[in-house]
């Protein structure tokens, strides 16, 4: 099969192109380097440009005709800057994805995966979220990913295309093979930042120790970026099981099924590194939540998934990739390519 990825330069989309790359699909992946690595979309057919570019979705289509789906992962993330610019993120998660999804159906490009959120959920009494639990987005960015959903949701209903929508939680670790990781050198999630800490010799902030939690820090399904990209292959790998005419859009929780705290990934991290980080606690931020985990009994029933590497294992695989990237220089872009 051929799959087109947008995003396809960043840190989980570029993980979702080996996968597919590693199955056997052919991969094109559509990026405007804002945030990607030149370096890792420069392994596939590439395009460099936006997903709203309607001439530039029709060059990629006349000369790859044989797309089959569209790995749609391109997006702002960041939630506190989402707070800070709500209406710049509601532009390129929302206004951006419909103007993508016009111009694919246009070319008659129907197969939609969408990288959703779990940050959707409403944040639950007992922890655990399943697909039909309550939706309540605390943030711009959470909120952008709930209506793309809806958006989705409403094309398939009126028939224009299918979608599957995989709501997945934390992702941390790397390629294990090395050949992607995180793309910037100062990750905003919370083991990016406390291999930050350790490598510049600051403290680890951990924000809000007073959730309803074990401990008091907000709760999280920490899943390694290979399992998730190996959930995405298997929606490629079967797209047309997953979603059909009775069904043509499905919503899955993609996570390891257990709650991790942030205090516990802390303790992880120094169980791998053999350190424990220096530690300062802090207030909550804004768009925060106690968080959740991940009831995945979906995913596993329908696609036979379950995510199999361990917080250790993606705390090991991400400073692995640290290093290399560092001493690599991966994260100069200055010398990006030309789309062709």
């Amino acid at each position: 099969m051929t799959v087109l990825i947008t995003g396809g330069a960043g840190f989980i989309g570029s993980t979702i192109a080996s996968a597919c790359a590693d199955r056997g699909h052919e991969v094109i992946v559509l990026d405007d380097l804002s945030t990607g690595v030149a370096a890792f979309a420069d392994r596939h057919r590439f395009y460099r440009g936006d997903i709203a570019d309607g001439a530039l979705l029709d060059r990629i289509v006349r000369e790859n005709p044989d797309i089959d789906v569209v790995v749609h992962c391109a997006a702002k993330i960041v939630v506190p800057d989402s707070v800070a610019d709500p209406l710049g993120y509601f532009d390129a998660n929302v206004a951006r994805t419909v103007s993508l999804l016009t111009n694919l159906t246009r070319n008659g490009l129907d197969r939609v995966v969408f990288s959703s959120s779990a940050a959707i959920y409403d944040t639950p009494v007992d922890g655990v979220v399943h697909e039909g639990s309550p939706v309540a987005p605390p943030s711009p960015y959470a909120d952008t990913k709930a209506v793309v959903e809806r958006v989705l949701q409403a094309g398939a209903t009126a028939g224009s295309l299918r979608a599957v929508a995989l709501r997945y939680f934390n992702p941390i670790g790397a390629d294990p093979s090395l050949r992607t990781g995180l793309q910037s050198p100062t990750p905003s999630h919370a083991l990016g930042k406390l291999i930050s800490a350790r490598r510049d010799g600051g403290r680890f902030t951990i924000t809000g120790t007073d959730w309803p939690t074990r401990d008091g820090s907000g709760v999280r399904d920490y899943v390694h970026v290979w399992d998730l990209a190996e959930a995405h292959a298997l929606v490629v790998d079967r797209f047309d099981e997953v979603v059909g005419a009775l069904r043509p859009f499905r919503a899955l929780n993609l996570g390891t099924g257990r709650g991790t705290t942030v205090l516990e990934l802390v303790e992880a991290f120094g169980r791998v590194t053999g350190q424990a980080p220096r530690v300062e606690l802090a207030g909550r931020r804004p768009g925060d939540t106690a968080g959740a985990f991940a009831d995945v009994s979906a995913a596993r029933d329908l696609l036979g998934w379950e995510a199999r590497l361990s917080v250790d294992e993606g705390i090991a695989d991400a400073l692995r990739w640290a290093d290399v990237a560092r001493r690599s220089g991966l994260f100069d872009h200055a010398s990006a390519p030309v789309a062709r």
